[in-house]
């Protein structure tokens, strides 16, 4: 949690940032353009005109969605996420500026969709190149920023191993004070913080303390609160299960959000977008093939098609899931799990579920927003009931809506659901997605999907 940022020496990156966005946009458009022949621009002002518009206005809309924050020891997929979502509110705003200038039709529309994807092909693949570029160069130990560690001999070593693993992530720890709330260690923290105000040997001092220690942080806060560096604190929550957290005000009292998803807020809004517009494209091009799906189930199996059941989705609210029926027409009590060589799984059945085309019919449930094309997988409600006194925090996964695919089942955690432990490992990776989740993790998750995630070997 950071206490106190600072204006540094990033802004010159953030700044040099915005004009490779911007350069890239120009250049690329400006080649497409010219790779166009049958384009009629020789004499036209419009193409130049909208091309610098474009230009401008990307690094704009990356600004306003936190693009060009530090990012640092941060995932690749949440940059690139934040660049697409960036690049679409870029497009949309100039999409809207042509139709109310009713100016569309000055425009090729082939030029436009060209432009627009290898602007945003480019940007992805420059921005990616650049990241494991600044990756390399800080594990070789440049580019680094320097770090005043100050805490209990116990937590500066924990933080101190965590980033000798990773030194990719740039930070590395060139100075430390050991100690916790005697006046002789608070007078030395005083003092070295005097003597940093115009000049230090490091970029941020980072405070690591039991939050028993609460008035311990206070007080070397307050020293260092002059120092015109960025000062962080890290709690020792290894005892607390974490699905994410972050620093809030309620009631004029500031408080620490244990299980805070990124998926709160306007970000819930970005993925319901996502859900739409992928799910939309998603259902018409698979319409047909559910179509004939459908008519062979009728045939072979008789009715119904579907196999409908509830289950709990966002925030543990019941809702009801479609999926193509595979097994024959039964009573049961409960929702006994399937198995291999289930007896009431037919030919067909088997084979929907082994290639997961089965669970297309869900596409309908991405558009009534009851599902999310990625999350976690939604299990039978007896088993929730089951599983819930097993594994800890195994409710946390209903604080997003459950998905049709998922980090867990890319990595081959599905199926049977009889196993405790395969069940436990399920749920780290779904808590694991809804901790890291962004636009660019959604998409990874949706790639992985079509190279490993349809062939499924379990039942």
């Amino acid at each position: 949690m950071s206490l106190h940022g600072s204006s540094t020496s990033s802004d010159w990156m953030r700044r040099a940032l915005r004009t490779f966005d911007a350069g890239i946009a120009f250049l690329v458009s400006i080649i497409v353009m010219w790779w166009l022949p049958e384009l009629d621009h020789t004499d036209s002002i419009e193409y130049p005109l909208l091309i610098l518009a474009g230009s401008l206005l990307l690094p704009a809309c990356g600004e306003l969605l936190g693009l060009y924050q530090p990012w640092r020891g941060r995932s690749l997929f949440s940059m690139l996420g934040a660049y697409v979502l960036g690049w679409l509110l870029t497009i949309a705003l100039l999409s809207l500026f042509l139709v109310i200038t009713q100016s569309a039709g000055i425009y090729s529309r082939l030029w436009m969709g060209s432009s627009a994807l290898a602007v945003l092909a480019c940007g992805i693949v420059l921005r990616t190149a650049l990241y494991l570029f600044l990756r390399r160069l800080r594990s070789r130990g440049r580019n680094i920023k320097r770090v005043l560690l100050i805490g209990p001999e116990c937590y500066a070593a924990r933080i101190e191993r965590k980033l000798s693993a990773m030194p990719y992530v740039g930070y590395r720890v060139t100075r430390q004070l050991i100690g916790s709330g005697d006046p002789a260690f608070l007078d030395q923290t005083r003092q070295l913080a005097r003597q940093s105000i115009f000049e230090r040997d490091f970029d941020e001092v980072w405070l690591s303390y039991p939050l028993a220690e609460g008035e311990t942080v206070r007080e070397v806060a307050n020293a260092f609160m002059s120092v015109p560096v960025s000062l962080r604190y890290f709690p020792d929550l290894s005892d607390v299960r974490l699905l994410n957290h972050r620093a809030a005000q309620v009631a004029s009292m500031y408080s620490l959000v244990l299980n805070y998803s990124p998926l709160d807020g306007p970000r819930r809004l970005v993925k319901a977008i996502e859900d739409r517009v992928l799910g939309l494209v998603l259902f018409i091009l698979f319409l047909p093939l559910m179509l004939t799906i459908a008519g062979v189930i009728r045939w072979k199996m008789g009715s119904p098609v579907l196999f409908k059941q509830e289950r709990h989705g966002l925030d543990g609210k019941i809702f009801r899931i479609y999926k193509f029926r595979t097994m024959i027409v039964h009573e049961e009590t409960g929702t006994p799990p399937a198995q291999h060589n289930d007896p009431r799984t037919t030919k067909l059945g088997a084979w929907l579920r082994r290639t997961s085309l089965d669970e297309l019919p869900q596409l309908y449930n991405v558009l009534q927003g009851r599902m999310s094309l990625v999350g976690p997988r939604p299990h039978a409600m007896d088993h929730n009931a089951y599983y819930n006194d097993l594994i800890e925090s195994y409710m946390q996964r209903h604080r997003v809506k459950p998905g049709m695919t998922g980090w867990a089942q890319v990595h081959g955690l599905r199926g049977i659901t009889g196993d405790v432990d395969m069940m436990r490992k399920r749920v780290e990776y779904d808590l694991f997605y809804i901790d890291h989740w962004s636009l660019g993790f959604d998409l990874k998750i949706l790639a992985m999907t079509v190279t490993r995630g349809f062939i499924n070997n379990q039942p």
